[in-house]
């Protein structure tokens, strides 16, 4: 099986179309589409539903994708290991990592990394939303979330406890709420994502449903407008750190409940052939994030 054929189809997988993997390719689709015949008629399958609108993967194309990803990984890291001893970290590094922390924590430490290894590239993407790793092309993606059971692998990298805070002017103007139940009278700034606020009481996990005049789509905003006085927000720890410590928010504690607690994970495919840029970016990303308080 030709090695330059499976990266074709992971090529077409991450670009969604003959056309545009061609592209970036810089060949033919009439040549794209001849080789990934071939690959099919060497597997015995199709891998693709194909159309002259859409393309997308057949079940066997589902099933394939990871094995493929595990064989250029193997070939990638078989490369590396031989180029890194003279010349450090190669290659393209495919990250995604959420706004807020991918701004604070991930590219500070791709920089370093990009420093002390002239050969290494990285290719970051920033989205609070949830990206496929597999069909995009990814090496790793940093996640803030409760992780669920999947065919990934993930691994815990930090804790990051939800944080309740207001701006030093809101408290001043309205107070800080005591308890839970008096978060119904104060303007709480709302994630949309986050119909309701998480916290631990009583051994158990306590979902409080908050309004207030504003919403918002991402965490920048949320925290942009929290600063500027708007009201309560619940965010991460590492959301909000910053400004906590030069003190444009005050974290508030209540009497009651705690905001419950997250963490920040790496998640990737597998294990098996990890290129050596990909363990090299996740444990420089947990040094940093556990040398702090």
């Amino acid at each position: 099986m030709d090695l330059a054929d499976i990266a074709l189809f992971r090529t077409i997988v991450s670009a969604g179309s003959l056309s545009a993997a061609a592209r970036s390719l810089g060949a033919t689709p009439m040549l794209v589409s001849r080789r990934l015949a071939a690959l099919e008629a060497e597997l015995g399958v199709r891998l693709f539903h194909r159309t002259t609108r859409s393309l997308s993967l057949t079940a066997e194309g589902e099933a394939f994708l990871p094995h493929a990803v595990a064989m250029l990984e193997a070939r990638d890291s078989a490369i590396e290991s031989v180029a890194s001893g003279v010349s450090g970290l190669s290659g393209v590094l495919r990250i995604t990592a959420p706004n807020v922390i991918g701004h604070s924590v991930v590219v500070p430490v791709v920089a370093g990394l990009i420093a002390d290894h002239p050969a290494l590239r990285v290719d970051l993407t920033l989205s609070d939303g949830v990206m496929d790793i597999a069909s995009a092309g990814l090496d790793v993606a940093i996640r803030v979330a409760p992780m669920k059971p999947s065919d990934l692998i993930a691994t815990r990298l930090a804790d990051n406890p939800y944080t309740l805070c207001a701006s030093p002017a809101y408290i001043a103007r309205s107070g800080a709420p005591a308890t839970t139940g008096e978060l119904s009278s104060h303007a709480c700034i709302r994630l949309h994502a986050m119909e309701s606020w998480p916290f631990k009481r009583n051994g158990g996990l306590d979902r409080i449903r908050v309004s207030g005049p504003l919403s918002a789509s991402t965490v920048d905003a949320v925290r942009a407008a929290c600063i500027a006085g708007a009201g309560i927000a619940m965010m991460t720890y590492w959301d909000v750190r910053e400004q906590i410590e030069r003190g444009e928010l005050k974290n508030i504690v209540l009497a009651d409940a705690e905001p419950a607690e997250l963490g920040i994970w790496a998640v990737f495919l597998t294990r098996a052939h990890m290129p050596l840029r990909v363990r090299a970016f996740i444990d420089a990303l947990r040094a940093r994030l556990l040398d702090r308080p």
